[in-house]
């Protein structure tokens, strides 16, 4: 079979360049029906928005944090409608068992010739978009049970493995003024996702309009994308080229969040027990290519990598008893840290 020539290459490398180009400008057309559409049943919250769409791009997950109330599981629920995608949600309690989320093995009698055999029920778990609401209110080995699903798409039950269809995305959320009755998610746990998002206050303006339109929540959703187009963008994504200095600058930074570094700046060491690992730098990367598709670019560049190092990076710091009792936010750490890592 004949090579293709150079100038072959060249000219579909250029094509296949221009096509993912008019990708992202088609994109930034749906992205905008997209929030229109979200905005139909959730006021204001535009960075959790952003930051929910970024992970679907990414095709990985995410943890909202705020007080009830301000509308997480609407927001998430909302967002399975605009992108046709199946939706689940799982109310974590203390008496939450790992197969009321995975599914368990039930023995079953043939009506014909009365022979028994086990089949697979499938729980919640197996869906597109699974919503883990309260995630820290069940014990850490139901919490556990997740950790496959999140990592491989995959579910374990007796001696199978199961797949879970894509696209695949767990949306967790945490109280974070409720600390009775909780378990803290361990760090494999949390690790798994790649942002953590606080969730705040409507402003004044924004709350006065939940108030005027709260009986209008019923207005129906049009959808916008769906799974097969959803999969497309993922891929899309991951080939949004990143600079070498780039890709540089980030390994520097999030080594620079471990103690053991002899980069590490000073308030690391007096404050951090344990860093960020190389997950961290991967979901870094990643969400920074989301960003630049989300923006309308073909490129990465440095602003993409330090907005979303403030969501990336947080929830993967370990504070020593010195950070926690002189309550240091993990956010000022990564702030005072684009100081020390200086330019790419």
């Amino acid at each position: 079979m004949n090579q293709p020539s150079m100038n072959q290459l060249d000219i579909n490398n250029s094509t296949n360049t221009n096509s993912d180009r008019e990708q992202v400008t088609l994109f930034a057309q749906q992205k905008q029906k997209l929030i229109k559409e979200l905005h139909k049943k959730v006021v204001g919250q535009d960075q959790v928005i952003k930051q929910l769409l970024l992970t679907i791009l990414s095709g990985s997950h995410a943890l909202f944090v705020g007080v009830p109330g301000l509308a997480k599981t609407l927001l998430i629920a909302t967002l399975s409608e605009t992108l046709k995608l199946n939706f689940n949600r799982i109310q974590f309690t203390p008496d939450l068992m790992p197969s009321d989320m995975t599914g368990a093995e039930i023995l079953e009698e043939d009506p014909n010739n009365h022979q028994r055999h086990f089949r697979f029920m499938r729980g919640p778990v197996f869906t597109n978009i699974l919503l883990a609401d309260e995630i820290n209110r069940t014990p850490p080995k139901t919490q556990a049970a997740l950790l496959q699903a999140m990592q491989e798409k995959k579910v374990s039950v007796a001696s199978h493995t199961y797949p879970i269809q894509a696209p695949f995305h767990v949306f967790a959320t945490q109280n974070p003024i409720e600390q009775e009755g909780t378990y803290p998610l361990p760090e494999a746990q949390l690790d798994r996702f790649m942002f953590m998002v606080d969730v705040g206050y409507p402003s004044f303006e924004e709350e006065m309009q939940i108030v005027s339109y709260t009986p209008q929540t019923q207005t129906p959703i049009d959808p916008i994308l769906g799974p097969e187009e959803l999969l497309a963008l993922q891929t899309l994504t991951m080939r949004i080229p990143v600079a070498k200095p780039l890709l540089e600058w980030a390994v520097r930074l999030v080594r620079a969040t471990r103690k053991t570094e002899l980069q590490a700046p000073d308030i690391v060491k007096q404050y951090v027990d344990f860093g960020a690992g190389p997950r961290a730098t991967q979901h870094l990367i990643l969400a920074a290519q989301a960003s630049a598709l989300f923006n309308g670019r073909f490129a990465v560049d440095i602003d993409d990598l330090k907005e979303q190092a403030l969501f990336v990076l947080p929830h993967r710091l370990v504070l020593n008893y010195k950070g926690i009792a002189e309550k240091i936010k993990p956010q000022a750490i990564i702030e005072q840290l684009f100081r020390s890592v200086g330019t790419c």
